[in-house]
């Protein structure tokens, strides 16, 4: 069984839901290729797989991390995107004509999907954004526009039309994080399929939260916040900066835990008493379940984790990152988050804010409840028996 896996590889969220299906497959015996580019290259090879690199397209960030989305329309511009996007479709065919695959599996990308039609090769597509959102600002309400209507018609329907279901690793209504990313037209409803999040260590499978603390050596009675920044580089390397400097001067209350999202660095720690920082952490489920808050930008991936494990959240979106706004939204509206902006970033909102979400049980009990409302969710191995299932030629109506 051969699995071909076309990755969005901006940042790591995508390629960190797709390296535990590709495991789970490769114990059973599959033969799995990546095609990615980006952040996820490195981080993929690290987990022992083969790449291969079609054209890549990116948004432009301001240097604060800001999405800068009139720069990416103006810089590579529609034709020469139009052009990148076409030489990306006849890459993945080549690509895929070299390894042919049994199934193709899309994160987010588009040009995989019409490679493997194309071929005829069978197809799936994981997603938590059904389409692009230009902010609602005056400068940019034109492109706003044009974009609903366009992309919506022609990404959506690309979306819907794979061998089975679209797979969303979000938990059903009323509990779906990405809700407001997820406008598309009713009748697509029925073609979407909610699997819950996609995790490779679920919290049952570790000890318990005091335990963890003992061997990682933190105090059971101080508070512990766990900081995973994650995202494209140029997209955190401002908030990074900014938390440093907070945390550093944080009162010795707190027990802090950063991680700045760098898997190709060396995994170094620098300690400053109650604070510590990771460039990377393998082991970061065991922090989730030890920890007591998460203080995060707010990619799906991540919301997804520290829910499925009833942790509350402080949440920094990056500016002008409409899914990361939605999300902070939603989970704020669900009374599990709390979110502050980047330019609010400072350690009065900072501490004020960690004291409130601490210390009213709403925020625990709120996340709480969604988790044991979704507990029996394996968005792991209902993907992982999807994409088995289509290899051995089910038909697409008996995997709905």
């Amino acid at each position: 069984m051969k699995i071909y896996f076309g990755v969005c590889g901006i940042g790591l969220g995508h390629a960190g839901r797709c390296v535990p299906i590709a495991n789970r497959l490769r114990e059973r015996g599959a033969e799995v290729l990546f095609s990615t580019y980006q952040d996820a290259v490195e981080y993929i090879k690290e987990e022992g797989y083969h790449i291969v690199e079609p054209p890549s397209m990116g948004a432009m960030v301001k240097p604060d991390g800001t999405i800068d989305f009139r720069q990416t329309v103006v810089n590579p511009g529609p034709f020469l995107a139009a052009f990148t996007f076409m030489r990306q479709v006849e890459t993945e065919i080549r690509f895929m004509r070299s390894f042919k695959p049994d199934v193709v599996v899309s994160d987010s990308r588009v040009s995989p999907l019409l490679a493997a039609r194309t071929l005829g090769i069978p197809n799936l597509c994981i997603v938590n954004q059904f389409q692009i959102i230009i902010p609602r600002k005056k400068r940019l309400l034109r492109l706003a526009k044009i974009v609903d209507t366009g992309e919506l018609a022609i990404i959506g329907g690309i979306w819907v039309n794979c061998t089975v279901p679209l797979l969303i690793p979000d938990f059903p209504p009323p509990y779906t994080i990405s809700t407001g990313n997820l406008k598309m037209p009713e009748s697509y409803f029925k073609h979407v399929r909610f699997v819950g999040p996609i995790l490779p260590t679920y919290p049952e499978d570790l000890p318990s939260r005091d335990e963890i603390r003992e061997y990682l050596g933190f105090e059971k009675d101080k508070p512990l916040i766990f900081v995973p920044i994650s995202g494209p580089i140029k997209e955190r390397a401002y908030i990074i900066e900014v938390l440093k400097e907070i945390f550093r001067t944080f009162p010795y209350d707190y027990q802090i835990v950063m991680s700045t999202g760098s898997p190709s660095n060396p995994v170094e720690v620098v300690k400053c008493r109650h604070f510590t920082i990771y460039n990377w952490i393998p082991n970061r489920f065991e922090y989730l379940k030890a920890c007591d808050l998460v203080i995060s930008r707010a990619g799906h991936g991540t919301l997804m984790q520290s829910i499925h494990y009833g942790k509350p959240m402080i949440l920094i979106p990056t500016p002008s990152h409409t899914e990361q706004t939605n999300n902070a939204k939603r989970a704020q509206e669900m009374g599990i988050a709390e979110v502050i902006e980047q330019s609010d970033a400072n350690k009065e909102n900072l501490l004020k804010t960690v004291n409130k979400v601490l210390f009213d049980d709403s925020y625990k009990m709120n996340v709480e409840k969604i988790r044991e409302k979704t507990v029996g969710m394996n968005g792991l191995k209902v993907i992982v028996d999807t994409i088995i299932d289509v290899a051995k030629g089910k038909r697409a109506k008996n995997l709905l």
